[in-house]
């Protein structure tokens, strides 16, 4: 009886359904109306272009991302009789005016950062203006300014980049000799001396700068770190101190110094609820704790700045753009199992390993135990090659270094404090002979506001054309990006096999920690397949619920490769599960392998959510 009424109606229901009926009236004749006077057809447009013109004052830069992104959903050509595009022309034009107001007003107020995101806002998208192409002039004026303010590590950081852009002129180079020399900065000085020419230098800052500080020296600059996280407690008694140890060495005089993310990450993680209290100490074990707190950190590159209230011994200078060869003695300094002040030696066993989610890293054979991550790594002349970060537990010998120009350039970014943003324009790559290959978009990021196709090759960032050896593409790729900050628009110029080309306006946003974790949770799992373990899946069957599939490629290096899967093997997917605490996620499928005859196999598969494929 139930079923049944519920298709039936009762005596009070006539009433409602003619409510119904009325509205339904209104509402059609309401469309028809809009439709007769053309309102019906642009609404959707309409309302987009209201959204970009609430953002041309307060946020210029977001209006023109917004714009561009409508040219590309409404194929937009100029059409002076179209109201839509003259007023989205309107908006376009005041956003960029906008833009150029607030560079100007950046610039008068020594505000230099923001004056060169601006402008290279403005540069992505063609313009030019009087300040284009002058970021090397205004990380000059912004290191001058670090250094009369008391920021030397700043300051010779920032001198050190408009340098690599445009060679420093005499005046500057000797300014920022004497203040290395002051600042007891042996490599730093090296470096301005050499870009001073080596003419008309007073006696005593040639002879400092050309000096060399010994590995004794270098020692009373590192610290052990100890992070200690209570007492472990099994069955309700407290036994074990549970304690986390690490290196450190200093780079300023103010007590600054480098670690890496996963010794201190307790301090800073908000999923760790427990007890968590940094502290350094500088001789060995009878020395006391001294507190120290995290300032900021970089978890993509495993670096975190940590800072005490101490006068160090020696100050390690950053400023130096070492890269070494295969084969090259390197020493390691640190506290392996907490034994401070150790010194071991190795070479350099290869470069370009990519084990981090941005750039690449030293590999090298120096002796490397718990307790050495975020100690130094210097070479045979005494200057700072990179920062150790791990090592593989199950093969002793086989260890790591962040390099120290990603330091470097990682720095600034810290140094503002918290968790240093990097740009993310939401793509996963994969290298090929033809180049960068987009073979997955993930959702909710920039990329996926344009038509961004899969399978197109970047070609240009920002006019720029990406060149690098193989296997080293993608890290040039983020190296290109690195220094920009979220909000800023960078143009991706992409083409594809048949040569045609398409540029694309995207604003930056920042990098999620596990970049690939929100496309697991809501992505198909045969989609999911491409960025995560390199399987680029079609259906067997025209059915919405179909979970059997034919593998059309495989990357090459992926966990797909890796497990031996290659193309046109029948695979069904099982289950897929995410780990999100532990950074992971696992996929069940069947295969039939055709190398083994068509065998069925069944294969748990496991892969990292922080791909180091994506940009």
């Amino acid at each position: 009886m139930t079923n049944r009424r519920f298709f039936t109606t009762n005596r009070q229901e006539p009433g409602l359904w003619l409510v119904l009926i009325f509205v339904l009236i209104i509402v059609f004749c309401g469309c028809k109306n809009l439709g007769n006077t053309g309102d019906f057809t642009r609404t959707t447009s309409s309302i987009r272009l209201d959204d970009i013109a609430k953002q041309v004052q307060s946020n210029p830069v977001s209006a023109l991302n917004l714009i561009f992104i409508y040219k590309e959903i409404y194929s937009v050509t100029e059409d002076s009789d179209n109201e839509d595009w003259n007023k989205l022309y309107s908006l376009e034009k005041a956003s960029i005016e906008n833009i150029k107001s607030e560079q100007e007003k950046a610039i008068e107020e020594e505000r230099w950062d923001d004056a060169i995101s601006l402008g290279r806002s403005i540069t992505s998208i063609g313009i030019t203006n009087a300040h284009t192409g002058k970021e090397a002039v205004f990380l000059l004026a912004d290191a001058r300014k670090k250094a009369a303010d008391g920021d030397m590590l700043g300051a010779f950081l920032t001198a050190l980049r408009s340098h690599d852009m445009q060679p420093m002129d005499y005046q500057s180079a000797l300014f920022f000799l004497e203040k290395a020399v002051e600042a007891k900065q042996r490599r730093a000085a090296a470096l301005f001396l050499a870009a001073a020419g080596g003419r008309n230098i007073p006696p005593a800052l040639r002879e400092y700068a050309a000096g060399r500080d010994t590995v004794s020296d270098m020692i009373k600059g590192v610290a052990t770190v100890i992070v200690d996280r209570g007492h472990r407690i099994q069955r309700g008694i407290g036994f074990l101190p549970n304690r986390v140890l690490g290196s450190a060495f200093f780079i300023d005089s103010s007590g600054l110094m480098i670690t890496n993310y996963h010794v201190i990450a307790s301090e800073v993680d908000p999923k760790y609820q427990g007890y968590s209290r940094l502290y350094i100490r500088m001789g060995d074990s009878t020395s006391p704790r001294i507190p120290a707190r995290v300032v900021g950190w970089d978890k993509a590159l495993d670096l975190a700045l940590i800072k005490a209230d101490i006068n160090p011994e020696y100050v390690f200078s950053i400023v130096d753009r070492v890269i070494p060869r295969v084969g090259d003695t390197v020493f390691a300094i640190g506290s392996p199992m907490g034994l401070e002040q150790t010194v071991t030696s190795g070479i350099i066993s290869a470069l370009g390993r990519r084990f981090l989610q941005i750039g690449n890293v030293y590999q090298m054979d120096a002796a490397v135990n718990q307790g050495n991550s975020g100690g130094p790594v210097i070479d045979s002349e005494g200057r700072l090659v990179g920062v150790v970060f791990a090592g593989i537990a199950q093969h002793q010998g086989l260890n790591f270094a962040v390099p120290a120009q990603t330091l470097a350039k990682a720095l600034p970014a810290m140094m503002k404090g918290g968790r240093a943003p990097r740009p993310w324009l939401g793509l996963t790559l994969c290298e090929t002979f033809y180049g960068a290959e987009i073979i997955y978009k993930s959702p909710n990021t920039p990329a996926s506001l344009h038509r961004l196709g899969e399978g197109v090759y970047i070609k240009t960032i920002n006019g720029r054309e990406i060149n690098a050896d193989q296997g080293a593409l993608i890290p040039a790729l983020q190296d290109e990006l690195f220094l920009y900050g979220p909000g800023e628009l960078v143009a991706v110029e992409t083409v594809d096999r048949e040569g045609n080309v398409k540029k694309h306006i995207l604003m930056t946003s920042a990098r999620p920690d596990l970049p690939l974790l929100e496309a697991a949770r809501i992505e198909r799992r045969d989609r999911i397949a491409a960025p995560l373990f390199g399987m680029i899946l079609t259906p067997l069957q025209n059915n919405l619920f179909v979970s059997n599939f034919r593998v059309e490629r495989v990357v090459r290096g992926s966990v797909a490769d890796e497990a031996g899967i290659s193309e046109n093997d029948p695979v069904s997917i099982s289950r897929f599960r995410i780990m999100e605490n532990e950074g992971y996620a696992l996929l069940e499928i069947q295969v039939k392998k055709r190398r083994m005859g068509y065998l069925e196999t069944n294969m748990l598969l496991p892969v990292w959510l922080d791909s180091p494929d994506t940009l």
